[in-house]
């Protein structure tokens, strides 16, 4: 099992930026692809990014290419989600996620796959 712990969280008002972060423990990070999701009120969860366990491999939702990028260190056991010029569309619950695979390049981006789940953190975007 993977404990996974999200911060970075806040208020922006449209075009500001925030840099969410996830610390995991509990297993060797290296050997787990990791995503992150968001659930706005009233909504499914959805994939945001996903990124390999090589790094070298990422997924993006449409609506947030060229404005987010996932990253990891696994040196550190973390993975990153900045985001920039924001909108109001992107306030939602972010979540990150883990999924143990042999697969280093497998981008992981079904909510279902995943086995662990932090326990979010809330982005506000004002207009």
């Amino acid at each position: 099992q993977v404990q996974l712990v999200e911060s970075g969280g806040g208020s922006v008002q449209a075009g500001g930026s925030l840099r969410l972060s996830c610390a995991a423990s509990g297993r060797t990070f290296s050997t787990i692809a990791m995503g992150w999701f968001r659930q706005a009120p009233g909504k499914e969860r959805t994939i945001v990014a996903a990124i390999a366990r090589n790094g070298k491999g990422t997924y993006y939702l449409d609506s947030v290419k060229g404005r987010f990028s996932i990253s990891r260190d696994n040196a550190k056991n973390a993975v990153y989600l900045q985001m920039t010029d924001l909108k109001p569309e992107d306030t939602a619950v972010y979540y990150c996620a883990a999924r143990r695979t042999t697969n280093t390049i497998m981008v992981v981006t079904r909510t279902f796959d995943y086995s662990d789940w932090g326990q979010g953190t809330q982005v506000t975007v004002s207009s």
